[in-house]
């Protein structure tokens, strides 16, 4: 039941942000997109913040989780396969 009122919130949220910014409801199909794309890449913001504080390799993740996440499953470049071979 939680992420339902979480979600209703948030679009409740996105509405006043429309009516301020003038923009009607349901968005036109750009605009609409648009804000969808800036939701999957908000949704990266706090990973990266974690991957930063913690020093962890940044470059790495976002070619590959993020990228997954953000454009699909098929978009990260498949997992190295060196046999072993050191570089």
């Amino acid at each position: 039941m939680k992420p339902y009122l979480l979600s209703l919130a948030v679009g409740a949220l996105v509405g006043v942000i429309y009516s301020t910014l003038g923009v009607r409801s349901p968005a036109p199909p750009a605009i609409a997109l648009l804000g969808l794309l800036g939701m999957l890449l908000g949704e990266q913001v706090v990973p990266l913040a974690r991957k930063i504080v913690q020093r962890e390799p940044v470059v790495a993740w976002l070619r590959t989780d993020c990228a997954r996440e953000v454009l699909g499953p098929h978009a990260a470049p498949p997992p190295r396969d060196d046999g072993g071979a050191n570089a």
